[in-house]
């Protein structure tokens, strides 16, 4: 069965004309070479385009110049961007029910998941979906899991269509890991962050589908509807 591991840096619904930040895909192959070539400018229409999970695949392929998959393939995608809310956000505003007392900004269960407050707790500073005007992001990612991998069998994990698993990365701190290091010098420089990043999330995706070992697991704190970013271990102090 072929596989594939690509990494989505997600820009904003409307980044067509960011210099900034914009949507960039990295498709690797079951070698981990990338194929094709790196893609960057704004996946909306992709997205609304594609009326099912392999056909997306196939639009993402198509983008980065990749002949199109085999129907029977496997693909892992690894996604820079929060794919949840904070459970006491989600009882706030669908429930009126208050959290308990609100003190230090990174503790503050409305603005943080479980998965950013465990990153707080080891010395990182991951962004919120609510205050640090990333919700554009978020929701952009949130909706490709609505219709293309609606399937949540297990926290910070989706599937859709018998072909496809998505995970969130989170680029940044990889930078602080000894094996992402490793592998990515095995790639020559890309011309823009984005693709960087879109690279680093697909070499996510190839360690959680082939040593998942190596990656940080949920904690029994995570609400499932959370979700979880899959960070490696080495990075954690």
């Amino acid at each position: 069965m072929a596989e594939y591991f690509i990494g989505w840096d997600v820009g904003g619904w409307n980044c067509d004309n960011n210099g900034h930040s914009r949507d960039a895909i990295v498709v690797l192959d079951e070698n981990r070479r990338i194929v094709g070539v790196p893609w960057r400018d704004n996946l909306r229409v992709a997205i609304n385009e594609a009326k099912d999970t392999f056909e997306w695949v196939q639009n993402l392929f198509r983008l980065c110049e990749v002949e199109a998959p085999p129907s029977g393939c496997s693909v892992t995608v690894g996604i820079d961007t929060p794919l949840g809310f904070s459970a006491g956000l989600l009882e706030l505003i669908g429930e009126l029910t208050p959290a308990g007392s609100i003190d230090q900004s990174n503790e503050n269960p409305y603005l943080f998941r479980e998965t950013e407050r465990f990153l707080f707790r080891h010395g990182f500073t991951p962004l919120s979906a609510v205050k640090d005007m990333i919700g554009s992001q978020a929701t952009k990612g949130m909706h490709v899991l609505a219709k293309f991998a609606p399937e949540n069998p297990e926290c910070g994990v989706w599937k859709g269509g018998g072909v496809l698993t998505a995970i969130e990365a989170y680029p940044s701190p990889c930078r602080h890991s000894a094996i992402i290091t490793s592998l990515r010098e095995d790639y020559p420089p890309l011309n823009h962050n984005d693709k960087e990043d879109a690279l680093t999330c697909a070499l996510i995706a190839y360690l959680f589908a082939r040593q998942r070992d190596q990656l940080q697991e949920a904690t029994d704190k995570a609400p499932v509807r959370e979700g979880w970013i899959w960070i490696p271990k080495d990075i954690l102090n």
